[in-house]
């Protein structure tokens, strides 16, 4: 053997070995390093976007964002994306994207981009505030209603509409329906569907159309059977499913919720599509293009909307009610929940109306505010001693959103205050002749005394009664932080007189929130429940914003 050879040969391999070695060493601290950027989380380079979405679709959401964040998904520099959601009102949506404050927004409809971006060129901006937008889910608006309601009015042999539902109202005093106020989309939707209907069209709905006399004496009609509005579907879903038969009759929601419902509930609903037409809830996201959004926000927006648009995705938004935008999906897939045992019609509806421009949805939100049902409604406030300081001033600055909130010149509103007697400090009267009296006055009120809380709620109730106004919606909102301890009124009296009242003479419903911890929650939940109101807690923090949601429903 030759010696040189093999010392070569010895080299050779100690050689091998060590670019082996070498090479095995950079394999493993490369998938090292890959390992550790796939665990381990990334403050200083991930990318952050703060995204508002709209309640009805909360459960849908969240689920997409775990299901999401599940993918431990990156940019494609490789920087980690996290989801910042936020549950979010329209109206709260769109003033938080004004300030700055999301990156991306997912409201219930494309409607409010419109609007979103009319308020943004109005802050003085010349570009548009909305940028890059899919839509990764539909649903279209319907008039949910109870199953033998609707068989009685001849479904599902016949095609209802808002002309069945106008005549039922009008010769059914106990016929209960309402649709969000045009805060909300599936309100402002069907308002817009009612103004079609109206206007017998289902494409170019005009201004001239929207104020034509025929068009405001169709939607005025239908509007004066409302029981009353509220802040959106999904508050309306909630108290159905708590409520059941007794809440309302019918009401307006999109189809999701319809099937939403009927999979947690013994009775049933089923989905209405108006034979005059119908438009669709389309859930877009959208990047909100300003000052300052990075090159890895719109890559994290991409990343999020090709997830959001992927068949599996698409499958699984199918699997809550919703319709894929995803067209090559069938809506008769074995595992879709948009069958007739859901209450809906994968086949409906059967005509879509067209959505039109921002200037006519901006005369139609006002139109409305003249053709809605108007208002008698009683503010009753609590002033006994345990309101004095912060907590009294607090509840002075929720009643002056609540004024502010009421928009209409011919709303009638009253003010009562009570502590150890009841006080009525102001007679009901329409708005354009007491607004100012009734600011002076709420700022005017002073704490001290005890609680006539029922005393105050049975004196409200027979103003009501008394004026007899089968018109307008009849309320009173009531605010208390104590506990009733001087009426001459027990609760089940009072009780006993509003159910026999209501049944007798005109519907009055009562909203009460209860002010602080200290407030008898029970008590307040029986009055309301009494007539068909709600009971809300509040806290210093909310109080205005619960004032400002009660206002939607007048």
């Amino acid at each position: 053997m030759n010696p040189r050879r093999t010392q070569r040969s010895e080299c050779g391999c100690l050689a091998a070995s060590l670019v082996g070695f070498v090479s095995l060493l950079a394999l493993m601290v490369a998938a090292g390093f890959l390992l550790y950027n796939r665990i381990t989380p990334s403050s200083g380079n991930e990318v952050t976007l703060r995204v508002g979405y709209t309640p009805e679709k909360a459960a849908l959401f969240e689920t997409l964002v775990t299901d999401f964040e599940r993918t431990r998904p990156r940019t494609p520099d490789g920087k980690p994306i996290r989801i910042q959601a936020t549950r979010l009102d329209p109206d709260t949506m769109l003033s938080q994207a004004l300030r700055g404050e999301l990156d991306v927004v997912s409201p219930d409809s494309s409607i409010w981009l419109s609007q979103l971006d009319d308020a943004w060129y109005a802050q003085g901006n010349e570009l548009p505030l909305v940028g890059e937008t899919v839509r990764y889910a539909v649903s279209p608006v319907v008039i949910a209603m109870w199953e033998d309601v609707a068989r009685s009015l001849g479904y599902p042999d016949k095609a209802l509409g808002w002309g069945d539902i106008l005549a039922r109202a009008q010769s059914d005093p106990q016929f209960r329906w309402s649709h969000p106020s045009t805060s909300s989309a599936s309100g402002l939707l069907a308002t817009l569907a009612q103004f079609y209907a109206g206007a017998e069209k289902t494409r170019g709905l005009s201004e001239e159309d929207v104020t034509a006399p025929a068009t405001l004496n169709y939607v005025g009609a239908l509007e004066r059977t409302v029981r009353y509005y509220g802040e959106g579907e999904w508050a309306i879903i909630e108290q159905v499913l708590s409520r059941g038969r007794e809440y309302l009759d019918a009401f307006v929601a999109q189809e999701q919720l319809v099937i939403y419902f009927n999979q947690r509930s013994r009775d049933k609903l089923v989905a209405i599509y108006p034979i005059e037409g119908t438009m669709w809830e389309d859930h877009p996201l959208a990047l909100l293009e300003k000052p300052g959004v990075t090159i890895g926000q719109r890559q994290a927006f991409r990343v999020l909307s090709s997830f959001l648009l992927s068949h599996d995705v698409q499958m699984r938004i199918l699997s809550f009610g919703y319709r894929p935008t995803d067209l090559t999906i069938a809506l008769d897939d074995p595992s879709s929940p948009i069958t007739a045992a859901n209450g809906v019609d994968p086949t409906q509806p059967q005509t879509t109306l067209q959505v039109p421009s921002p200037a006519v949805v901006q005369v139609v939100r006002d139109a409305w505010y003249y053709t809605k049902r108007k208002t008698n409604v009683y503010l009753v406030a609590d002033v006994s001693g345990s309101m004095e300081g912060e907590k009294l001033a607090q509840a002075k600055e929720g009643l002056l959103v609540f004024l502010d909130q009421i928009r209409g010149p011919e709303e009638r509103v009253g003010l009562i205050k009570f502590s150890s007697e009841v006080t009525h400090l102001l007679l009901l009267d329409e708005m354009r002749r007491n607004r100012a009296a009734l600011v002076e006055q709420v700022q005017a009120l002073e704490a001290g005394g005890d609680t006539a809380l029922l005393d105050a709620v049975e004196f409200a109730y027979s103003q009501l009664q008394m004026l007899g106004d089968s018109e307008r919606i009849n309320a009173i909102v009531v605010m208390t932080d104590g506990k009733e301890n001087n009426s001459r009124w027990t609760l089940p009296r009072l009780v006993d007189k509003m159910r026999r009242g209501n049944q007798s003479g005109v519907p009055v419903v009562v909203f009460c929130i209860a002010y602080g911890d200290d407030a008898d929650m029970a008590t307040l939940q029986e009055i309301a429940e009494a007539t068909g109101g709600q009971a809300r807690r509040g806290d210093p923090e909310t109080i205005g914003q619960l004032y400002k949601i009660l206002s939607t429903y007048f």
